[in-house]
């Protein structure tokens, strides 16, 4: 066997895509099965591992296409026990995780992109700029070793996964639904899909894509406002998405998939935290069965925001409740180290990368 082309990023292929390059090269398809099944099952991330494989099979695959994989150079442990991971990738970029326990479970959180480019003032991510999307392999290496991490920190097994990291998602829709179904796979790890949430700040015509694509894993929208002005004050996205499309992307979506939305909604106080913002968000999700996660602000460095006073959440989500609405306070974890929602954002040192980030920003 010789080499085909110019290398590619294995784990960029589909099944599929695997068994058609095997077969113009003259390779039984039964191999590209072992060869996905290493890739996605068990994690590998060089062709060496590949101890099933012929030396002559490994060498192709080798002359053919790469790993860029993610390692862990970093990680911090909270009070609360929640740890933050630095991933460092190929081009020495860096990107966050968080691992969060309780008694029973660990949920890990990933990120999709190496900043962001939606810039929502309230988001410290926002702040650092945008250099890339993550590959679909950075992105299952971040699940791979924080499962890891978990059996290490926790004695316990990853149970759940929000793609509610750095980044969205929605702009690096292949890239993540490659990773999400090398996870949920049986040629994978195997999660179930309603172990996984994947956050969009809201990108209407990506919305209707995942219904169309008939995903089985749950969508949280980060709405934070049901008012075209202050969404558009928190989040520059709602002035070329505004509300009413994400209404009519989030209608079509649980029509077609029957899955119901959650809502992420940070409270910030003097801001949206009044009765009357209640009320408009009551009548916003009249449309459409959601569940609403009331966030606690989480006050980052120069920030022009507040955490809202405990009565004044305590009036939010009674009046929701009153209004027979699936709604829940979630708490804050992780703060002191700085991984707690909002909070992800990597300071990078290097020079070289600092410019490539200014230069994309």
């Amino acid at each position: 066997m010789k080499k085909m082309q110019e290398k590619k990023d294995i784990r960029q292929l589909s099944l599929e895509e695997l068994v058609l390059y095997f077969e113009k090269a003259g390779e039984k398809k039964f191999r590209a099965t072992q060869v996905y099944e290493w890739i996605w099952k068990k994690g590998a991330v060089s062709f060496d591992e590949m101890t099933n494989l012929s030396k002559s099979l490994r060498l192709f695959l080798e002359e053919n296409f790469f790993f860029h994989k993610a390692i862990i150079t970093e990680k911090h442990k909270s009070k609360d026990k929640t740890l933050k991971t630095v991933f460092s990738l190929f081009d020495e970029a860096l990107v966050e995780g968080v691992l969060i326990p309780t008694s029973t479970r660990v949920t890990a959180c990933i990120s999709t992109q190496v900043g962001c480019p939606l810039k929502c003032v309230f988001c410290a991510t926002g702040s650092m700029g945008y250099l890339r999307n993550l590959s679909a392999g950075e992105i299952f290496d971040q699940v791979v070793l924080l499962s890891k991490l978990a059996k290490e920190a926790y004695r316990l097994s990853l149970t759940n996964i929000v793609v509610m990291g750095m980044g969205e998602p929605l702009l690096n829709y292949k890239n993540t639904l490659i990773a999400i179904k090398g996870i949920t796979s049986p040629s994978g790890l195997g999660m179930s899909p309603d172990r996984i949430t994947l956050s969009t700040a809201g990108i209407p015509e990506m919305i209707r894509k995942l219904a169309d694509d008939k995903i089985k894993f749950n969508l949280s929208v980060s709405l934070h406002s049901a008012n075209d002005m202050k969404r558009n004050r928190l989040m520059p996205v709602n002035s070329t998405h505004p509300l009413d499309e994400i209404s009519k992307a989030i209608e079509y979506f649980h029509e077609k998939t029957g899955i119901r939305v959650t809502f992420e909604y940070l409270l910030l106080g003097g801001f949206n935290d009044q009765l009357t913002d209640a009320q408009q968000l009551a009548v916003f999700c009249k449309k459409f069965p959601v569940k609403i996660n009331l966030i606690e602000y989480n006050e980052t460095e120069n920030s022009e925001f507040k955490r809202s006073k405990p009565e004044d959440v305590l009036a939010f989500e009674d009046f929701l409740k009153n209004k027979n609405m699936l709604v829940q306070v979630r708490r804050s974890r992780g703060q002191d180290i700085a991984a707690a929602c909002g909070q992800l954002v990597k300071n990078i040192k290097s020079g070289n990368y600092d410019k490539k980030l200014k230069k994309n920003d």
